[in-house]
């Protein structure tokens, strides 16, 4: 039995201290005791913090971070940037992807993270035909993710269509393209050749209303109970304004009505980009117990809107945080960038809270851990037995924090910025894969990063 006393801990019931954490092979929490007197058992020294999922990830787009920031349209948008993504996704080979996925995990659980929900849909070769082993990149990340020490939900992606009407795929979609059958026999092999435990886990991700069927996504859904009954759902809803106004034309609905409409969406599911919706709608998603995917760095980068998050707030809408395209790997920019939206939209200040605390980094913190981690599928939720021993540990003498108690610690941790991190140490699983803010792969990650980067640059 491995066991440490944490001599501050933020436990589900609140701020503990001198926390007795046990935790078996498997990387499960099985005791956790505030107040505990045990001797000769190694200390915490710091504020421990529960680990925090990333709730969505597309692990190649890594690579292109600063490669679009130039006008390559007059009316430069998501839009164009998405035709340079595929260009760019033309030219990764399975070595690269682990390179550059490896790379991306190190730099998440330093920026606190300590599980990622990957949206994978770069699924066949550069010509878009299937591998002869179908599980070829899947396994690349389910690999990069045990190297770095992640706990991973990977959710292999359905994609059909180039828009509503079922328009046919364009050439820059060949190595994303599907069937519900194909994604299926995927996860049984998957299933096979790296069988799930407390820090993998399979879903599915059916990519958009405007890149699959109703049909399709119906037959994808019923042979996903057959596999599991209890595995997440992930899907892009609305990010943009055109993606709204075509699935009006295409439905008469719009994409958050429609899906709620057709189907049973509920706590299983994760609507990731859910930005532009009306209040009602806002509402439903919030009534669903379905987790809103944020992921304000990326949402800015494209400038793809603001999410509705004060009324979703109020209304008590489950909700995590993801780093989508990696223009930004820090869990505390993210949660920051959330709030300051909605301070630059309604020009007002300490927007988020959930009612029951004036805490706004209480409220993020706390919000992303417990939507991060329904999202994930996995026993993720906190410092609490039955759940991984996934925390960081906040060096408690850092500037930002030296003298702060209790939610000040979250507040100071999500809103100061003063140069070097204040999180210290990470453990995911029971293992500590950061220490004083190292990972014992960075060097050689770095390096194969490097050198992946040049091969696609020169490519």
């Amino acid at each position: 039995m491995n066991r440490s006393i944490a001599e501050v801990a933020l436990l589900p019931e609140g701020w503990r201290n001198d926390v007795l954490l046990e935790w078996d092979a498997d990387g499960l929490l099985t005791r956790v005791e505030p107040d505990s007197k045990a001797d000769g058992v190694q200390r915490i020294a710091g504020i421990a913090l529960p680990g925090v999922t990333n709730l969505h990830s597309h692990a190649f787009q890594r690579a292109m971070a600063g490669l679009t920031e130039y006008r390559s349209d007059p009316a430069d948008s998501f839009w164009s940037w998405r035709t340079l993504m595929y260009a760019f996704a033309q030219k990764l080979t399975p070595s690269a992807l682990k390179a550059i996925a490896t790379r991306l995990y190190i730099e998440m659980l330093q920026g606190g993270y300590t599980s990622v929900c990957e949206f994978h849909y770069l699924h066949h070769d550069a010509g878009g035909k299937p591998y002869a082993h179908s599980g070829e990149l899947a396994e690349c990340l389910v690999e990069a993710a045990r190297d770095a020490g992640i706990g991973l939900t990977l959710l292999p992606v359905m994609y059909q269509y180039s828009g509503f009407g079922n328009k046919p795929p364009h050439e820059g979609q060949a190595r994303f393209i599907n069937s519900p059958r194909w994604m299926l026999d995927l996860l049984h092999g998957l299933r096979r050749s790296h069988p799930e435990h407390a820090g993998l886990r399979y879903g599915v991700a059916p990519h958009s209303l405007r890149a699959v069927g109703r049909e399709s996504l119906g037959e994808l859904l019923e042979g996903l109970n057959a596999f599991d009954a209890k595995a997440p759902i992930h899907i892009h809803i609305a990010e943009q304004t055109k993606e709204v106004e075509d699935c009006i034309a295409a439905h008469g609905k719009r994409p958050v009505e429609w899906l709620l409409e057709n189907f049973d969406v509920d706590a299983r599911w994760c609507l990731v980009h859910a930005t532009h919706m009306t209040e009602s709608e806002t509402l439903a998603l919030a009534r669903s117990g379905a987790v809103a995917g944020i992921c304000p760095t990326t949402e800015a980068n494209l400038g793809d809107g603001i999410f509705n998050g004060a009324v979703y707030a109020k209304a008590g809408g489950r909700f995590g945080v993801g780093s989508d395209s990696h223009v930004a790997t820090c869990l505390r920019e993210e949660l920051r960038m959330y709030e300051y939206s909605q301070r630059l939209r309604d020009r007002q200040r300490n927007v988020l809270v959930d009612g029951e605390r004036a805490s706004v980094g209480a409220y993020l913190y706390r919000g992303a851990a417990h939507g991060g981690a329904l999202a994930s599928g996995r026993p993720v939720a906190g410092l609490a037995a039955g759940q991984r021993a996934d925390l960081i540990v906040l060096d408690a003498n850092h500037p930002d924090l030296a003298g702060k108690h209790g939610d000040q610690v979250l507040d100071s941790f999500v809103f100061c910025n003063h140069g070097q991190t204040p999180i210290r140490d990470v453990m995911s699983g029971g293992r500590w894969v950061v220490r004083q803010g190292r990972h014992e792969r960075e060097d050689a990650s770095a390096a194969a990063y490097r050198a992946a980067l040049q091969g696609l640059l020169d490519a």
